[in-house]
């Protein structure tokens, strides 16, 4: 009887404490979380408390029920908070393109050359009309700019020539607005928006000089196109693992500013690196580091990076002068782990350029449409996933029988140690810049000239970017430039090789 009682009393208290608490509060407004499936959903990060609800004081009512020495929400937050965790926040990327077929393939050139001569008789044609700047128009609607846009579609190839005219935006003509965008990159929405009519309002001149300048970047490459193969191409901020011809993965890249610009290369991936440590540029140690260290005496504590001097001894931060430039005489690394500039993973592709693909610890900007902000490297959201497709034959770390697997790539990284991982088989890589390029099924692609180098040295009249990104100003000329024809057709050369464009001297 009075241990049945005692236990009457003890629930009431420990409910009255739940009702009256704010802990108690909060755990009424949220939902019991449902049952993870058993190993699709990800690891649950340990429980977090509000930290208002954490710092706000009990109750007098619970102060005068709850015995002494029971933990409050202070105390509770305190054993709740989670120790740092190697689980990173979900990944949220942009959405790109499923076309499985490549950016760059061995018919390209020809493709590209072919399709600016289709565009030079657009041009010469008078191209298509302008749309205003503000139109918007929903699905059903009718609007007096819609046949001009059908015209427009129809001679790009987007909707069929024999279909009716109509001032309506139909279901035909939704779906020849999402061709028209998934061609230049902009969301498949169907929707006329700011974007899809700066798009449209490209004129045709400037969509062939686009292709063409894109076909001269490709003169001279002696790229080894294989049965596996990568290509970035930088205006469009993506990397494509080829196979066999087909695109089998497309991931969100981001390039560099145009400022430090990524510089087109051909290269050859070796290797892959799990826990990289980063080696900081002497321009990135000039222009950041030395000025941060005046203000911040701490900064490369905290950051993890560590000074060295000749055979690899450590120089202790105070031994150097940071009024002046002698820092960049050293070399300045950065220990792996989680905040590690490169993240996790770094992609090995010995170039003239050192310029190479890897992770990062910000992933926000992986969300954005305009993702231009390195230093010329190129970062991969989920390159975890391309390192495993590079690794695929290489053997894993049980030996000749065994693979490198997601569950191998994680355990590794869990141990904080670098590892090099040599492929088996090197693959061909090459960082392309093409701004308007064909595909071998007759379609045209375009992407923002972000670098501002498909425009001739002389300013020419119409736009020269295809939405978002704002126009460049024309570079200062220095040596008086030549006129140009108003058609440019470049012809196949071995022996030219446009700047930028590096073939690796060893294939």
């Amino acid at each position: 009887m009075g241990f049945a009682m005692l236990s009457r009393h003890t629930l009431f208290v420990t409910a009255l404490c739940a009702s009256l608490s704010p802990l108690g509060f909060a755990a009424r407004a949220e939902p019991a979380p449902a049952d993870p499936a058993p190993k699709a959903a990800p690891k649950a990060d340990a429980p977090r408390l509000d930290p208002q609800v954490a710092a706000a004081p009990a109750t007098p009512a619970v102060q005068a029920i709850v015995p002494a020495g029971t933990p409050n929400a202070e105390t509770l937050a305190k054993e709740a908070a989670p120790k740092k965790s190697r689980e990173l926040p979900p990944l949220v990327v942009a959405r790109v393109s499923s076309d499985p077929v490549p950016t760059l393939s061995p018919a390209t050139f020809l493709d590209t050359l072919k399709m600016a001569d289709r565009y030079q008789a657009l041009a010469d044609a008078g191209g298509w009309a302008s749309l205003p700047p503000g139109l918007v128009v929903k699905p059903g609607a009718r609007d007096p700019a819609i046949p001009a846009l059908r015209k427009h579609l129809a001679l790009v190839g987007d909707l069929p020539a024999d279909m009716p005219m109509s001032d309506v935006l139909d279901a035909p003509l939704v779906a020849a607005v999402k061709s028209f965008q998934a061609r230049h990159g902009l969301p498949e929405t169907g929707l006329l928006g700011r974007q899809t009519v700066a798009a449209l309002n490209v004129p045709a001149a400037t969509r062939q000089r686009q292709l063409a300048a894109s076909a001269a970047r490709q003169i001279g490459s002696a790229f080894a196109f294989g049965d596996r193969y990568v290509v970035v191409n930088i205006p469009s901020a993506t990397v494509e693992a080829v196979e066999r011809g087909v695109v089998v993965r497309r991931y969100v890249a981001v390039v560099g500013k145009p400022d430090k610009a990524t510089p087109r290369i051909e290269a050859r991936i070796t290797d892959v690196n799990l826990n990289p440590t980063w080696t900081l540029p002497v321009s990135i140690i000039k222009k950041e580091i030395i000025p941060k260290m005046r203000k911040d005496p701490g900064y490369l504590a905290r950051e993890r990076i560590r000074i060295l001097g000749p055979g690899g001894t450590e120089v202790d931060p105070t031994a150097i002068d940071w009024a002046s430039e002698k820092a960049a005489n050293y070399t300045l690394r950065q220990d792996s782990g989680l905040d590690n500039s490169l993240g996790q993973v770094r992609i090995d592709m010995p170039n003239k350029q050192a310029v190479y693909m890897h992770d990062t610890p910000s992933k926000s900007l992986f969300a954005r449409e305009v993702r231009f902000h390195s230093h010329g490297c190129v970062r991969v959201a989920q390159v975890k996933e391309l390192a495993g497709w590079l690794l695929e034959g290489t053997p894993g770390p049980g030996g000749p029988a065994s693979t490198w697997g997601p569950m191998e790539i994680e355990t590794h990284i869990a141990t904080n140690e670098r590892l090099d991982i040599k492929l088996a088989k090197q693959i061909p890589v090459t960082f392309v810049y093409l701004t308007g390029y064909a595909t071998p099924d007759g379609r045209a692609h375009f992407r923002d000239d972000i670098y501002g180098i498909d425009s001739p040295m002389a300013p020419m009249p119409d736009v020269t970017t295809t939405g978002s990104i704002g126009p460049r100003k024309a570079p200062v000329e220095t040596a008086p430039a030549k006129p140009m024809a108003p058609k440019v057709r470049p012809a196949p050369s071995a022996g030219l090789v446009p700047p930028g464009l590096i073939p690796n001297p060893g294939r």
